[in-house]
């Protein structure tokens, strides 16, 4: 597996470092919601495009939550980032997971938003066919999107969030990364783990709900936590932008925020920079 620098942008200058990892629906434009509201003084946020998206969108890959986790720890070392946070969002939340397994040690704290679980997601045959098809179809896309948020969102919102999606992905990365995040269970490898760990779901999604995290993020993590957010459903960013921050930061700001930066590192890079190898 060879590992690729992530496109990124720095967000913050403060002393807990925290890599941010979008989903399946979204580049890092995903966090566009909440950037302005973050405490940029007490962390600092490499924000991050996966292979496949934004300005990713043209790398190869294998395009797992393996390959990911790789690329987010081969991030921190060029940042000089000797531990960190990570926050994934849906598919970004397994990313999350297996950056935990891979290097628990290096890890602080990690929160899934509307997290993917390590065990994947078996679907029924015409639900794995609908989410298969969201490859190339804008309306599979649009159906997703909706189901998961409760069915009660504006049209326009729902053509927007389609919209982005094909504007950021590559088509054959999007449909590769169903496999990805569906299939592979590794939870043969965080349970147990060490690692603080939130899981946040939104009460309107029916996916990937409380119930679900309890019966996955919650057992496999000793020192898991929970929190659901009334009204909102499987986008917490656009559905519930301020609730999340303070859910997200507070849990993160439990550490006892010691800096992790390697002295004289790369991690003193002034904020919204960012790039690509």
């Amino acid at each position: 597996m060879t590992s690729f620098t992530l496109p990124h942008d720095l967000v913050g200058e403060g002393p807990h470092k925290v890599v941010a990892v979008h989903g399946w629906f979204a580049d890092r434009s995903a966090y566009a919601p909440v950037r302005a509201d973050l405490d940029t003084g007490a962390f600092q946020y490499a924000v991050v495009d996966l292979r496949g998206y934004g300005e990713a969108r043209d790398v190869p890959g294998a395009y797992t939550t393996a390959e990911a986790a790789a690329d987010v720890l081969a991030l921190a070392d060029r940042l000089g980032w000797r531990r960190f946070s990570v926050v994934g969002h849906s598919l970004g939340g397994g990313v999350a997971q297996h950056v935990a397994a891979d290097a628990p040690d290096r890890v602080r704290r990690i929160v899934g938003i509307s997290p993917v679980p390590a065990s994947g997601v078996p679907m029924p045959p015409e639900q794995r066919e609908l989410f298969a098809s969201a490859g190339r179809s804008a309306d599979s896309r649009r159906t997703i999107i909706d189901l998961t948020t409760g069915g009660g969102r504006p049209a326009a919102w729902l053509r927007r969030m389609v919209d982005r999606s094909f504007a950021c992905s590559d088509a054959k990365a999007f449909r590769a990364w169903l496999d990805g995040w569906a299939d592979h269970d590794f939870q043969a490898r965080v349970a147990g783990s060490p690692v603080p760990a939130l899981a946040v779901a939104g009460a309107l999604d029916p996916a990937l709900s409380a119930e679900v995290m309890r019966r996955t993020w919650l057992l496999a993590f000793p020192h898991g936590e929970l929190v659901e957010l009334p009204g909102a459903g499987h986008y917490a960013m656009d559905e519930r932008p301020l609730e999340l921050v303070r859910a997200v930061e507070d849990f993160l700001r439990a550490d006892d925020g010691t800096p992790e930066t390697e002295p004289g590192g790369p991690g003193a890079t002034a904020p919204g920079t960012g790039g690509a190898a």
